[in-house]
């Protein structure tokens, strides 16, 4: 379910910054517009949606209303059924280490390391034929920091297959030098 609420710049001043606490209060997981950044758009959502004030509250791309909307929700207990909830970090990681049995999470890609130990373990790894998938650590700081967390390991590249840890770039070398780096990749060891 995609969840936006369109909101002015000033969010912590008036109805925004209500709404915001209260979607906040409540864990949900939301997206916002600044509306003052588009005048095109200020006015012409006004129009589209048939409701003439800000802040405007959209869950999967439908109109639920503004602050008194909300406020009616909450009291009611019907905003946690209508609004998705924010995953929890823990699980969101889950998810991620689990995308694809090979994994990868670095600074760049596999097209554009942005770091001299990424850039190592990309060329190692695209020398085992393995197929593999990465995560750009730089684009989402809450997994960058949690996944340090998570994992127990301070450093990247990360390297999971099967949803487990296998190491950074010094463990990947020696599994290499010691031939068994395919094994492992293949989820054999």
């Amino acid at each position: 379910t995609v969840f936006k609420i369109v909101i002015p710049l000033l969010v912590f001043a008036g109805f925004s910054k209500q709404i915001v606490e209260i979607l906040n209060k409540h864990g949900v997981a939301f997206s916002s517009f600044d509306i003052f950044s588009d005048e095109e758009v200020r006015q012409g959502l006004k129009t589209y949606s048939n409701w003439p004030t800000y802040p405007q509250l959209y869950v999967a791309g439908e109109l639920i209303g503004g602050l008194d909307i909300v406020k009616e929700l909450e009291a009611s207990g019907e905003l946690d059924s209508i609004c998705p909830k924010a995953q929890k970090l823990e699980d969101r990681l889950k998810t991620l280490i689990n995308k694809a049995p090979v994994m990868l999470f670095m600074k760049g890609s596999k097209q554009v390391a942005k770091c001299g130990f990424s850039k190592q373990i990309i060329e190692i790894m695209n020398n085992t034929g393995i197929d593999y998938e990465t995560f750009d650590i730089l684009e989402d700081e809450e997994v960058r920091q949690g996944l340090k967390t998570f994992s127990n390991w301070p450093t990247y590249p990360q390297l999971y297959v099967k949803g487990e840890l296998v190491g950074g770039l010094d463990i990947v070398k020696e599994l290499k030098e010691s031939g068994e780096l395919l094994p492992v990749l293949k989820g054999e060891n």
